[in-house]
């Protein structure tokens, strides 16, 4: 764990890379992949639960005391996570705890903390998957276009990032997204703005196309209807929507509808020839994608509708998705840092 001496062969061009979310932290010892190999070789992968630890260094530490055969020395460590660093430290609205760079290297003696948006990793991994990681979700329109590729993901927040080709590889621009005005599509979501504007009058979009956008979604509808809530977290309001109960079942399509739009909307103001969701919430709820107007409501943008009719949309279900964009994008500039 410490920075003093110096790395052995067999742990020469090791790293950590972790996905930081509001929710979960992933965390993988890595290193460039040889021939033969994906871009990225995962030595080693944990998932955990942020709401246990005090913060980011006691995971890390954590996840390298516990590497199979041990961590060996690390140096470096990229990292994905939502948000913007400000002074050394990230700005995010979904951490009960800080992120602050001088206290990692500190407390973990490293030499190099790195940090990029998380949106920003999931678009330099969604190049280096296999088409088996993902999902087509566009019956009969697959063929990706050469130009910009969106990236979004609804998970604790709405991420998002545009991956555009430049100069023989590619840029990727970060976004806040999740924090632009919600746009109702619909006199009932219209209804379900007014209900949310009562914590104030900006209702961000992540405030309804996010993990915690469904509950609200849910609870607004229940208040429109005068019937009482009776579940308070995404995966209890799927499982009773499966099982029939209309106000889940109505908060569920909704989400996917409002998705289709904020897609929509992404896609038309990039230039988007591609589109893939970077798993999040989307994963538990995807066989209701069909059954709601997601499609439609995605591609009913005007005089653009038959441009996005050939936008294909995939779902990517890679569990390690952030660990390995983190990876990649500390590869690609690591010299330049």
């Amino acid at each position: 764990m410490s920075a003093a001496g110096q790395p052995s062969p067999a742990t020469a061009g090791r790293f950590i890379a972790a996905d930081v979310g509001g929710t979960h932290t992933r965390v993988g010892l890595v290193r460039a992949g040889g021939p033969g190999e994906a871009p990225i070789a995962v030595i080693a992968h944990r998932k955990y639960a942020c709401r246990d630890y005090p913060g980011l260094a006691e995971i890390l530490a954590d996840f390298i005391a516990a590497a199979p055969g041990g961590a060996g020395a690390i140096y470096s460590v990229a990292i994905a996570c939502a948000g913007v660093v400000l002074d050394d430290v990230v700005i995010n609205a979904n951490l009960s705890w800080t992120v602050s760079l001088p206290r990692l290297r500190e407390a973990l003696g490293l030499q190099r903390v790195l940090v990029i948006n998380d949106f920003q990793a999931a678009a330099h991994a969604a190049q280096c998957m296999d088409p088996g990681d993902s999902t087509l979700l566009t019956p009969g329109v697959e063929t990706i276009e050469a130009g910009p590729v969106l990236v979004i993901g609804p998970g604790t927040g709405l991420g998002a990032a545009v991956r555009v080709p430049h100069a023989g590889g590619t840029v990727v621009l970060p976004t806040e997204a999740g924090h632009a005005a919600f746009s109702p599509g619909s006199a009932r979501e219209i209804e379900i703005l007014r209900q949310l504007q009562r914590r104030g009058a900006h209702v961000p979009t992540e405030d309804l196309v996010s993990g915690p956008g469904l509950v609200n979604i849910y609870r607004a509808l229940c208040a429109i209807d005068g019937i009482p809530t009776a579940h308070d977290d995404p995966a209890a309001i799927t499982a009773v929507a499966r099982e029939g109960d209309e106000a889940a079942r109505e908060a569920v399509l909704t989400f996917c509808a409002v998705l289709g739009s904020v897609i929509g909307d992404l896609a038309v103001t990039s230039s988007a020839r591609a589109v893939f969701i970077a798993g999040g919430i989307l994963p538990q709820i995807k066989d209701f994608l069909a059954q709601s107007t997601f499609l439609e409501r995605l591609r009913d943008k005007g005089a653009m509708q038959p441009v996005l009719e050939r936008l294909p949309v995939r779902l990517i279900e890679n569990d390690r998705l952030g660990v390995i964009g983190a990876a990649s994008w500390y590869l690609e500039h690591a010299g330049t840092h």
